[in-house]
C-alpha cells in the first residue's frame, strides 16, 4: 500500500507539474496503489497523472473503482481504450466497458481487433453481479484419456499458464465439465497414469447465473481459490478464481458501510462540490421528511410540553436508546441476511430472542433512566413514565430491527440503504408518543 509521506511527496510533485519527479516516485509502485492514488486526488491532479507517460493505463484501469474510472476513460479516446483493455484479463475488461454509457462500449468494441472482441463478448453476454459476469474464460481443458506425461508435454509447449492457476479443467469430447486436476497431483503422481484416474470430481462447478453473493459465499465456505464456471447444458465456459470473489466481498461491504449513510458504494471522494451535492441532496431530504413526521408526533402533545419543561429535557434519552437498540439488531439482522443465514424456519425464534433482548435491556435501563429522573426532577411519577417509554421503545426498536429488512427485501428493497431511516424514524415517534403519551395520561393532571 502506498504510505502518507509518498502520497504528500506525490501531491508536490503535481503542484510544480514536474514529470521527472512524478515518474520517479511512481516508477515502482504496483498498478492497485497507483490507482489507490488516482483516487486519493482532486480531479485537477487526477487527470495529470493520469496523462504521464509512463502511466500504465491498461494495467490500472481495473483497479479504480467505477465512478473516477468513467472520469478517467472520458479522457480518453476510443482506441486508446481499446487498447488499454487489450492486455487485461477478460473479467477486467468487461469490468471497464460496462462502466461505458452502452453506446460508447460499442464503439470501442468496434475499435478492437476481432479475436479480442470474441473473447470480451463471450463474457459480456452475462450480467455484470453474476458468475458469468465474473469469470474468466482463459483455462486450460485436459481430457481423461491423456496420461500425465501428455499433459506435461502439452503444458511445457504452452510455455505460459493464465494467471492463478491452481487446476486444470477435464472436459470430455464435446466440453462438458467432469472435473478438476489438481497441478499438485499432476506433479506427484506417475507419468504413466491417466487423468480420469487422478483427476479430483470432488470440485463441483457453478452454473453461469449463479449470483456474484452465492458465489462469494461458496468461495468463503469452502476455501476454493478457483471453481469452474458452465452453462445451463453443463458445457465449460470459464472459472472464477479467487481475487475475483475478493472484490465482490469488498464492493459487499463498502455497499453497506455506505449504503446506512444513504451514498454509493463507488461515490468519488474528490468528486466536484456540484456532483457531490447532487448525490447527497435527495437522501437529505427524505431524512427531512422523516424529520417532520417526528415533529409532527411532538407538535401533537405541544400542550404538555409547555407545562411540563422536563418533558423536552429527557425526551432525546428515549428516543436515542430505541434507535441503539434497533440499530443493533438491525446490524445482526442485515448480516445474517447477507450471509444467508436467516431463513423461514428461524426467523420466529430470532423474533423472539431479540424481543427478549430489548425487554430485557428495556427493564435495566429503564430502571436506572428512572433513578435518574427521580433524583434530577424529583418526580417519581416522571421517573416511572420515562422508565415505561424506554421499555416499550426498545422492545419495538428490536421488534423494527428483525421486521423492517425482512419487508424491505420482500418488496426488494435494499435493506442496508433504507433500513436506517425507516428504522430511526420509527424508534423517534414511538418513543416521543410513549413518552409524551404517557406523561398526558398520568402526570399532566397533577402539575
Amino acid at each position: 500500500m502506498t504510505t502518507s509521506p509518498t502520497l504528500n511527496t506525490l501531491h508536490d510533485a503535481l503542484e510544480k507539474n514536474s514529470s521527472p519527479e512524478i515518474n520517479s516516485i511512481i516508477k515502482d509502485l504496483h498498478p492497485s496503489e497507483i490507482a489507490d492514488i488516482l483516487e486519493s486526488l482532486p480531479t485537477k491532479q487526477r487527470n495529470l497523472l493520469w496523462l504521464q507517460e509512463n502511466i500504465d493505463q491498461g494495467e490500472i484501469l481495473p483497479y479504480v473503482g467505477d465512478s473516477v474510472r468513467v472520469e478517467l476513460m472520458q479522457s480518453m479516446r476510443l482506441t486508446e481504450v481499446a487498447a488499454a483493455t487489450s492486455d487485461m484479463e477478460p473479467d477486467d475488461a468487461v469490468d471497464v466497458l460496462q462502466d461505458l454509457p452502452d453506446e460508447i462500449a460499442g464503439k470501442v468494441l468496434q475499435a478492437m481487433d476481432m479475436q479480442h472482441y470474441q473473447r470480451l463478448t463471450q463474457v459480456l453476454f452475462y450480467p455484470e453481479n453474476s458468475a458469468g459476469g465474473l469469470m474468466n474464460i482463459d483455462v486450460l481443458t485436459v481430457r481423461t484419456e491423456m496420461t500425465l506425461k501428455m499433459v506435461l508435454h502439452y503444458l511445457r509447449r504452452l510455455g505460459k499458464l493464465p494467471e492463478k492457476t491452481d487446476v486444470l479443467m477435464v472436459v470430455d469430447s464435446n466440453n462438458y465439465y467432469q472435473g478438476v486436476l489438481l497441478l499438485t497431483d499432476l506433479l506427484t503422481h506417475a507419468p504413466k497414469l491417466t487423468v480420469g484416474q487422478v483427476m479430483s470430481t470432488d470440485i463441483q462447478a457453478i452454473p453461469v447465473q449463479l449470483s456474484a453473493h452465492e458465489v462469494a459465499l461458496l468461495f468463503e465456505q469452502r476455501d476454493f481459490l478457483s471453481v469452474p464456471v458452465i452453462n445451463e447444458q453443463g458445457i465449460l465456459v470459464g472459472r472464477i478464481t479467487i481475487d475475483d470473489v475478493v472484490d465482490v466481498i469488498r464492493a459487499e461491504a463498502d455497499h453497506n458501510l455506505m449504503g446506512r449513510a444513504g451514498l454509493d458504494e463507488e461515490d468519488d471522494m474528490f468528486a466536484p462540490v456540484l456532483t457531490t451535492t447532487h448525490n447527497r441532496a435527495l437522501w437529505l431530504g427524505v431524512n427531512l421528511a422523516t424529520a417532520f413526521l417526528a415533529a409532527y408526533v411532538i407538535g401533537l402533545f405541544e400542550a404538555t410540553l409547555e407545562q411540563i419543561v422536563a418533558l423536552a429535557v429527557l425526551m432525546p434519552v428515549v428516543a436515542s436508546m430505541g434507535g441503539i437498540a434497533g440499530s443493533q439488531t438491525l446490524t445482526v439482522v442485515i448480516r445474517g441476511m447477507a450471509l444467508d443465514q436467516i431463513t423461514t424456519t428461524n426467523i420466529s425464534w430470532l423474533l423472539k430472542k431479540e424481543l427478549a433482548v430489548g425487554l430485557l435491556n428495556g427493564m435495566i435501563w429503564a430502571i436506572i433512566v428512572a433513578i435518574v429522573a427521580i433524583l434530577w426532577f424529583r418526580n417519581i411519577k416522571l421517573g416511572i413514565i420515562i422508565g415505561i417509554a424506554i421499555i416499550i421503545n426498545l422492545s419495538c426498536g428490536a421488534l423494527s430491527g428483525v421486521l423492517i429488512p425482512l419487508l424491505l427485501k420482500r418488496f426488494s428493497i435494499d435493506p442496508a440503504l433504507a433500513g436506517g431511516v425507516i428504522l430511526t424514524t420509527l424508534t423517534d415517534v414511538i418513543g416521543f408518543a410513549a413518552f409524551l403519551g404517557l406523561a398526558t395520561l398520568l402526570l399532566l393532571n397533577y402539575v
